[in-house]
């Protein structure tokens, strides 16, 4: 337990649940392949991955990766610290893929599998990647670049590939011939996922030495200059999270008895971590879920799984909450409802908890914090307005645009130090330097406040506060209000410039209810919002722009 002193400088290990503790054990673990090879060895025959009714246990976990290790090294001879990118959805091939990749020493490049052919090339070129593990239905894209990257090995996949016979040729054959869903490509030399792994199978795969210094992942993220940066992630990072994590959640879950529904994409760093890293290590089962816009077949997929956790972003969860026949589903084996990525509303949370008696436990993070930085008490799951506690071995400062920290209470750029927090952006120093302060402190470019229990409550980001008449606005307060009203199902706000007050609120409302008026809004947010905080501005629109994880795109309404 931390001592007095610390309890005054760290006031949020006074709100730790118990049986959590305010440090992990940094050493727990070499590498991420360490991780797999325990799970594989202590869980042998469970369930470890779980997509389209078909199972993957531990030991088969085990004897694929090492075969996909194997090829990697021994056929295509590629050495320690190389690059792999992976582009698919969520499949079985995806763990396989992933931890094979980190069993031979090399180092994983998600990809999502929606990019543009421009920004597949740069992803590509930036990240040096020899080979990509990709899906048969984005082959055409790849084709298209391809030439103009390092990538000299492309290993193709197709959805049913490790389905058992017949599921597998049938899938195969529906996306293909049925739904269309694959457009032609020629990539000559490219190898199919299956044949990678029976060669592989037929050399000896050799355990690689790893070490917290090596490198795990290139995860990208978005910039201020419109192209990604690849966060350097070593195996000490992720591992570092991972531990936060399990010190975490541990005490609430039951190791190798919980089933783990994964909607997110586990390109998505968010997924990655939380979904397939912890509950591996945990022993459960975690449920692939590849198509989560359909969600009469999500649905289905629940009502089967007997799930007793599930992650997500807000849209998802209020997706879900909207979906023909949720409500109806047995939530009796429901633990654990985790949200992220983006703030989850409060309309959203309550709802949630009204349907499902299981509260929304907001965490926060990003990807150059692996990703995970603070979380709600799993003791105290319902929404508070704040993203929670800084995690186990984790420090925050907030600062001002001085890199001075700012006095108690008042709001200041939340600034992090962990064991999570990345090495620097793949070959961009300067880039690098801009995100850390002096000191050594990592700008999340979040502006913050800590109350004085402990808890973090976001404003909002810095970019995003909009300047009225001399007052800061934050889009998330705004948003949170109008997504109360019972007409509204989605909400996005920015700031517009305005001739009198330099900027003014404009809103975008995805109605619920087609009666819904702009009278009805503004009578609503007079009565919870202060003058200069109203919607001047109010535009109903059919949908709001996401990223693929649903994060709300409020670059492209600037423009509408």
């Amino acid at each position: 337990m931390a001592n007095p002193a610390e309890q005054d400088q760290f006031p949020w290990f006074k709100e730790y649940p118990a049986g959590v503790p305010e440090r992990i054990d940094e050493n727990a673990y070499a590498s991420l392949a360490e991780v797999l090879e325990r799970s594989c060895a202590k869980f042998g025959k469970a369930p470890a991955y779980e997509c389209m009714g078909a199972q993957i246990d531990f030991t088969a976990l085990d004897r694929l990766t090492q075969d996909f290790a194997s090829y990697l090294q021994n056929v295509l001879g590629l050495h320690q610290g190389d690059r792999v990118a992976l582009m698919m959805p969520n499949l079985l091939q995806y763990p396989v893929a992933l931890f094979g990749v980190l069993r031979a020493g090399l180092v994983v490049v998600n990809v999502n599998p929606l990019y543009t052919a421009r920004e597949l090339e740069h992803q590509l070129r930036d990240s040096g990647a020899k080979a990509i593990v990709v899906i048969e239905n984005f082959c055409s894209t790849l084709q298209q670049v391809l030439d103009k990257t390092e990538v000299r090995h492309v290993i193709t996949t197709q959805v049913g590939d490790l389905l058992p016979l017949p599921k597998r040729v049938l899938t195969n054959l529906a996306v293909k011939r049925v739904k269309k869903l694959v457009p032609k490509w020629q990539i000559d030399g490219a190898i199919g996922f299956r044949e990678a792994l029976a060669k592989g199978r037929s050399q000896p795969y050799m355990r690689v030495a790893l070490g917290h210094g090596d490198i795990a992942f290139l995860q990208y993220t978005g910039g201020t200059t419109g192209l990604s940066k690849g966060a350097v992630l070593t195996h000490a990072n992720v591992v570092a999270n991972l531990e936060q994590l399990s010190a975490w959640m541990g005490p609430f879950l039951a190791e190798g008895k919980e089933v783990i529904i994964t909607a997110l994409p586990l390109y998505h760093i968010f997924a990655l971590v939380v979904n397939a890293l912890l509950f591996l290590k945990l022993g459960c089962r975690n449920v692939l879920i590849t198509n989560p816009r359909d969600m009469q077949a999500f649905c289905t997929e629940l009502k089967r799984s007997g799930f007793t956790a599930i992650s997500g972003v807000n849209t998802l969860f209020n997706g879900l909450l909207h979906a023909p026949g949720f409500a109806e589903l047995d939530f009796s084996k429901l633990k654990m409802a985790v949200g992220g990525g983006t703030a989850v509303q409060q309309a959203v949370a309550v709802r949630w908890q009204e349907v499902t008696g299981v509260g929304l436990s907001e965490g926060y993070g990003l990807t150059e914090c692996s990703p995970v930085v603070s979380f709600a008490p799993l003791d105290k799951p319902e929404w508070n307005g704040t993203i929670g506690l800084p995690m186990p071995s984790t420090r925050i400062s907030l600062r001002d645009d001085d890199e001075r920290e700012v006095a108690p209470g008042e709001a200041g750029e939340l600034c992090v130090k962990g064991p999570q927090v990345m090495q620097g952006y793949w070959q961009k120093p300067e880039e690098t330097a801009k995100v850390f302060t002096a000191d050594g402190w990592l700008k999340t470019g979040d502006v913050a406040v800590l109350e004085a229990n402990g808890y973090l409550k976001i404003v909002d980001r810095k970019k995003d506060m909009i300047l009225v008449s001399g007052f800061n606005v934050y889009p998330n307060e705004i948003e949170g209000v109008v997504a109360q009203h019972p007409g509204v199902l989605e909400v996005a706000c920015i700031g517009v410039p305005d001739a009198k007050s330099g900027e003014v609120v404009k809103i975008f409302v995805v109605r619920k209810d087609p009666a819904l008026t702009e009278a009805d809004l503004r009578s609503f947010c007079q009565q919870q919002l202060t003058g200069y905080k109203l919607p001047k501005l109010i535009a109903f629109i059919d949908e709001l722009p996401k990223t693929n994880v649903g994060k709300v795109l409020r670059k492209e309404l600037r423009g509408k």
